[in-house]
């Protein structure tokens, strides 16, 4: 009969504040930095609808790209075509923003909440692994797919002085980016929470 002080029966945990140096603690303070950015933002598009709302205007109607040119002046034919100057559009554009935005925020308070569960050692990591790499999914698809590729490209924001927003765009993907990184490194440290303890007196297999 094994020793009940048998190691192999109780897998090796961070306790206290050694749980500081793991990397699913640095992981978890990247989750929590953009759950708390990505909710802040969504609250501020609600409860101020006009400010971004005029953003969205302006880079869907194309109608500040004429970088380098005089105002009013030299909108560029070949691209103007992509122009989209319905009102309608533009607020179902600028709404599924925000629905994005606002479901981020709720999947990487979810993952927060089992991240915390995790770091005390009341569960395994991969609720939080999982929950975490769909809100960071959300924020790269929204910042880089749609500011960067979608408004940046096909509606040519990156000729705008005025509406131009690709730098905070690509701000927003390299975080959320990072934080998915540090998700998806290999380490131990993601299994040891996980690993369910055994009962003194059963056999390790």
């Amino acid at each position: 009969m094994p020793d009940s002080h048998d190691t192999r029966m109780r897998p090796a945990r961070a306790h206290g504040w050694h749980v500081l140096g793991t990397l699913p603690f640095a992981a978890a303070i990247f989750v929590f930095v953009n759950a708390l950015y990505i909710f802040l933002v969504a609250l501020g598009n609600i409860t101020d609808y006009g400010t971004n709302y005029a953003f969205v205007q302006h880079v869907l109607s194309m109608d500040t790209t004429n970088f380098g040119q005089p105002a009013g002046e030299g909108l560029d034919p070949d691209v103007m075509w992509r122009a989209i100057d319905n009102p309608v559009a533009w607020n179902i554009g600028y709404i599924g923003i925000i629905i994005a935005e606002s479901l981020a925020a709720i999947l990487l308070i979810v993952a927060l909440v089992f991240f915390v569960r995790a770091l005390f050692g009341k569960a395994g990591y991969g609720p939080a692994r999982l929950w975490s790499t769909m809100g960071l999914a959300l924020i790269v698809l929204v910042f880089a797919g749609g500011f960067i590729a979608l408004g940046g490209e096909w509606f040519q924001m990156w000729r705008s002085v005025a509406w131009n927003g690709l730098d905070p765009a690509i701000r927003n993907a390299m975080l959320a980016g990072i934080g998915l990184v540090l998700l998806h490194l290999p380490s131990a440290a993601w299994e040891k929470s996980a690993a369910p303890r055994q009962r003194a007196g059963e056999t390790v297999r």
